[in-house]
């Protein structure tokens, strides 16, 4: 995948606010996560964000992380992760 550059305007400002009020929101971890990264792939959809492969190697980490079995509670180590993750994403989206 080619890098375009990073996105600009408004609706890409939008997107990066969007996840970084998500990714600091008062709330579990774990749900703060998948609600930003299901703000990201809304963004990437509509052409707001371009993808980059750093910013999808996270993104898969991050499923890794908060992967569960039915009726598994994450927390701890996952949301620690989470977290960790969520930080760099937010770096990336910089370049994105």
């Amino acid at each position: 995948m080619a890098s375009r550059g990073p996105s600009i305007g408004p609706s890409a400002d939008s997107a990066r606010a969007a996840f970084r009020d998500l990714m600091d929101a008062k709330g579990h971890t774990v749900d703060n996560a998948r609600a930003a990264v299901a703000g990201l792939d809304a963004a990437f959809a509509a052409g707001a964000l371009n993808r980059t492969p750093v910013l999808d190697a996270m993104l898969a980490d991050l499923a890794v992380a908060l992967e569960q079995d039915d009726g598994q509670k994450l927390g701890g180590k996952s949301a620690e992760a989470a977290r960790f993750i969520l930080r760099a994403i937010s770096r990336e989206l910089d370049r994105a």
